[in-house]
Parts: C-alpha cells; sequence; structure tokens
C-alpha cells in the first residue's frame, strides 16, 4: 500500500515547496527595557560580610525569602556556593555569614 502511494507524495513535495518557502528571513533585534520589582538593597542589620560577599550573586529579598533552617544546613548553603558555584567568599567571613543566616532565618 505504502510503495504506489510513495512516487504521489513526491510529486505532491516538490509542487508544495515553493509554497511552503521560507518567510521573509530579514529580522531584527531590539532592545527591550524591564523594570524590577524594589528590593532590599543590602542585607538589614547585615555584617560587611554577608553584604560584601552574598549580594554579588543574590538580592537580600532572594536570600531573606528563604526558609528557616539549621546552621548545620546553612552552612551546606554557603559551603555550596564556594565549592560549586565558586563563590569567591573568603574562608574568614563564613563564620559571620552563617551567623547572620541563623540569626535571620534559623530554625526556631
Amino acid at each position: 500500500m505504502l510503495r504506489p502511494m510513495l512516487p504521489i507524495a513526491l510529486v505532491v513535495g516538490v509542487a508544495l515547496a515553493p509554497v511552503c518557502a521560507p518567510a521573509d528571513s530579514q529580522f531584527s533585534l531590539k532592545s527591550v527595557s524591564v523594570d524590577l520589582p524594589p528590593g532590599v538593597d543590602m542585607f538589614p542589620n547585615g555584617p560587611d560580610a554577608i553584604n560584601n560577599n552574598c549580594l554579588a550573586c543574590h538580592s537580600a529579598d532572594m536570600v531573606l525569602n528563604q526558609p528557616a533552617m539549621s546552621k548545620v544546613r546553612w552552612q551546606a548553603e554557603v559551603d555550596k556556593m564556594r565549592t560549586a558555584y565558586k563563590a569567591p567568599i573568603d574562608p574568614k567571613d563564613v563564620d559571620a555569614i552563617l551567623d547572620y543566616l541563623v540569626s535571620v532565618k534559623g530554625e526556631k
């Protein structure tokens, strides 16, 4: 059944090719402006360690909207940022960052 239909399909495909030709290939890129919602610029009452290190990649709002976690879980998050994502966090700043995160988003 398929073998007799093959020549017909080929003829129809060739006949329809000009109709299915690509549209005008000219396109243009346009600049787009996006207004982001305002957020907290700095960590409220945060030490320099968290503001100098974490704000390079995260907004304070993003971090402060995370669920409350234990110090062990916050430690794992900071370690992940340093190892997996190569965040240039000075090891001497880690304790201050952890203390702040636990004080504002630690499990109660």
